[in-house]
């Protein structure tokens, strides 16, 4: 026998971004995209592929 779903809440909590972060990128804006701190490229890129594993798990489990 199916359900229906009548009503579905969704309660989303978003965390204001931090200050160090936010004058980092908005100083970039008029240096020509130089950065203060150098940026570890690595740990960067191991991020995102982290990620995109993530959600391509996510999508299998569909």
């Amino acid at each position: 026998m199916p359900i229906e779903i009548k009503e579905l809440h969704i309660k989303v909590t978003v965390n204001p971004p931090e200050a160090g972060s936010l004058r980092q990128e908005s100083g970039n804006a008029g240096k020509g995209g130089s950065a203060e701190k150098p940026v570890d490229k690595d740990a960067l890129i191991a991020e995102c592929v982290e990620q995109v594993l993530q959600i391509l798990q996510n999508k299998a489990e569909r």
